[in-house]
């Protein structure tokens, strides 16, 4: 199918030795890009990462719209909200507690993969995360504050 155009490639994200995330589309709306790639029980996959030392390829479904894209893109993981400010080509990701640590993948490299692959800047956060910024945004702070916070230091 990707040899006739059936299937067609619109991006990869890899690295080598260890993982891969290609994003498939099809030509045709009878063909699945997806099950094209992976093929029947995975024998198709299966042998191209016997091929390549048994490098793990993830292969998801390309789309146009940036949030189902992205969405696609950090699976294994299931994404409970995505916002993306398409000028800046970033998206913010918000997982359940319980996903977070699939989402971001060993090292990082998940969602690494996920912004290689779909050309966003993402971060993502869970929602006991979201909730203590919440919390924190509406406390009052004292009027003589002055200090500069390592928020960013996780």
């Amino acid at each position: 199918e990707i040899q006739d155009g059936t299937v067609v490639i619109k991006n990869i994200a890899r690295e080598a030795g260890s993982r891969t995330k290609m994003a498939v589309c099809s030509t045709n709306e009878d063909v699945d890009a997806v099950g094209s790639c992976v093929g029947k029980n995975g024998e198709r996959v299966k042998r191209i990462v016997s091929e390549l030392c048994d490098e793990q390829i993830d292969v998801i479904e390309w789309s146009d719209n940036s949030v189902r894209l992205i969405k696609n893109a950090l699976s294994p993981a299931r994404v409970l909200e995505i916002e993306v400010d398409e000028d800046e080509r970033k998206a913010r990701v918000i997982v359940s507690d319980d996903q977070l640590s699939l989402a971001i993948g060993k090292a990082g490299q998940n969602v690494r993969l996920a912004a290689k692959l779909t050309n966003y800047g993402i971060d993502i956060k869970s929602e006991s995360q979201i909730n203590n910024e919440a919390e924190f945004d509406t406390e009052e702070e004292p009027d003589n504050t002055d200090y500069e916070s390592d928020a960013n230091e996780e």
